[in-house]
């Protein structure tokens, strides 16, 4: 990435030695020590015995997107006795929700891609809850004013001293871009046409069928090695494609296989070259909410009171001759709760189920072994006025910088854009939630568990003053969320090794009856009791994947 200007080369020293500010906040959202505490204590063998034996018919270990949707799944198909247990004290995972000074936000995901028709129990899902429906024999998003999908303008990127609307860097760039840009968009055109991509990526696994030639191909190699040999090479264009990876799967194209930088499009949205699909833009369109997508968790945990428990740490999962044991440990009254059960769904990433079933399956052991996790921060700042602005595009929901500093800056979103009211969208305050994906970043674990954090505080805002000059005068607090492990990589050789375990492990029965019809049983992992559900398995992490596996595991343990 270029330093352009004064500025910009002024913002490089900046990030070098932060400028100290007296802005109030801190570490929020994750309780870190819970997690650290769980792992000595696996790590020891020293499992406490159980003070109280309960029994319910199945079991969710694991209270993210998978599990929630794990839960529902049940409940639609007339199972109401189960227990969910969840570490964090509220459910959601990656996808929960909080609020700084009385404005929501996110501490995590912040969107969702209008569904494609792979994605059915997605849209299910939408339609349920009222975001989805038939207007004039056309299915419409949204709800029934719109106000569920993103306002406009949706994106713009702050390039060479000024703001352009959109992402993909055009304003200034010379024709050799431009014919990369064509290349690159024909080249991906071209793979969807050879073997489709599908959201989510198991709908294109077919038992006793490998994954086609061209996955396959694309998977065995990294997304820089793959552009280095189509000799796409433009500065820009690849700014723009590890932009996308970072966003989607926590590292960048040096990392991640080249079947997951064409997958981010071609599973999607297709990638559109200025001036080439008149009409079309950029990206779909995308549903969000201020808190982002903590507003689909906490619908989805609504109706499970008495049957979610947050604050507990699942210590042990075992098959038995009968059924399954899960043990618990409930952080609020220091108790160990056994519960035996017909059926568990572990619902948590893999190198926590490799530790925690006991023992656990070869695959489980496999897929910690071999996969790889990025660590995220999440930052939100709350501004009480709205703040200067440099020249260009107007103010919109998502806001990129091209010369981020930050390690795996990718901007912030904007809370108070989807409000209705346009002067409280003018003058009230609002909260921007800035992201850093360090999956490519040294020792970035350890450097969120241990540097403090006026550490990342003086960072992001050093970062910001380069588009709002007055971001340090206008912010009243900041908090800032860490994930240790956010979401799996999907690196060189993922999507082969997956699909395998998946195949495998198909029931016999291929097929199951829904509204009365036939429909394949999706590829879920698991054993005789114990059935997987995690975004791990399959590779990387985003809301399609996830509520997809865990409503395929809900199925399969209801029967």
């Amino acid at each position: 990435m270029q330093r352009r200007g004064f500025l910009l080369a002024s913002l490089g020293l900046a990030a070098c030695a932060p400028t100290r500010h007296a802005l109030d906040g801190g570490f929020t959202g994750i309780h870190i020590e819970r997690g650290h505490a769980l792992r000595e204590r696996l790590r020891a063998g020293t499992l406490p015995a159980p003070d109280v034996i309960r029994r319910t018919q199945v079991v969710i270990a694991g209270g993210g997107v998978a599990g929630l949707a794990a839960a529902r799944a049940l409940r639609l198909a007339g199972v109401e006795d189960f227990q969910l247990l969840e570490l964090e004290d509220a459910p959601g995972g990656n996808s929960r929700a909080g609020s700084v000074r009385g404005v929501a936000c996110p501490l995590g995901a912040h969107y969702l891609p209008v569904p494609g028709e792979q994605a059915s129990e997605v849209q299910d899902l939408l339609e349920e809850l009222g975001l989805r429906q038939r207007v004039a024999g056309r299915w419409q998003y949204g709800g029934d004013d719109g106000r569920h999908l993103c306002h406009s303008p949706q994106e713009r990127l702050y390039f060479q001293g000024h703001w352009q609307e959109g992402l993909l860097p055009v304003q200034g760039v010379g024709e050799a871009t431009l014919a990369q840009y064509r290349r690159f968009a024909a080249r991906v055109a071209a793979l969807s046409r050879a073997a489709p991509f599908t959201m989510p990526v198991l709908k294109s696994w077919v038992p006793d069928r490998p994954a086609a030639p061209v996955h396959q191909a694309l998977d065995a190699i990294d997304f820089d090695a793959w552009l280095a040999r189509e000799g796409l090479d433009d500065a820009h264009l690849r700014w723009y494609l590890d932009y996308c990876c970072r966003d989607d799967y926590g590292a960048g194209t040096a990392r991640v296989s080249a079947w997951a930088g064409i997958h981010y499009f071609a599973s999607r949205h297709g990638f559109h070259a200025p001036g080439e699909a008149p009409g079309s833009e950029e990206r779909e369109a995308v549903l969000t909410w201020p808190e982002g997508n903590g507003w689909l968790a906490r619908r989805l945990a609504a109706p499970l009171a008495g049957r979610l428990r947050t604050g507990t740490s699942v210590l042990r999962i075992a098959e038995t001759r009968h059924g399954v044991e899960v043990d618990a440990f409930d952080h609020a009254n220091g108790r160990v709760v056994r519960w035996q059960a017909a059926r568990c769904i572990v619902a948590l990433p893999a190198f926590i189920a490799a530790r925690v079933v006991q023992p656990a399956p070869a695959f489980v052991h496999e897929a910690a072994r071999r996969l790889q996790w990025a660590p995220w921060l999440v930052a939100n700042l709350h501004i009480g006025a709205p703040l200067a602005d440099r020249e260009g595009a107007a103010p919109a929901w998502d806001n990129v910088l091209y010369a981020d500093p930050t390690p795996g800056g990718l901007g912030y979103v904007d809370a108070g854009h989807q409000r209705l009211d346009p002067g409280a969208l003018l003058a009230g305050p609002t909260v921007l939630t800035y992201y850093q994906a360090l999956g490519d970043v040294p020792q970035a674990r350890q450097a969120l568990a241990e540097r403090p954090w006026t550490h990342w505080r003086d960072a992001i805002l050093a970062a910001l003053a380069v588009p709002h000059p007055d971001v340090a005068g206008r912010a009243t607090r900041m908090e800032i969320t860490r994930y240790g492990h956010a979401m799996a990589i999907p690196v060189p050789g993922t999507l082969g090794f997956l699909s395998q375990i998946g195949l495998q492990r198909l029931p016999d029965k291929r097929w199951q009856l829904s509204n009365g019809e036939r429909v394949p049983l999706l590829p879920t992992p698991g054993t005789q009791r114990l059935l997987f559900a995690h975004a791990d398995w399959s590779g990387y992490s985003v809301f399609e994947e996830a509520f997809t596996r865990g409503h395929a595991a809900g199925l399969a343990a209801a029967g």
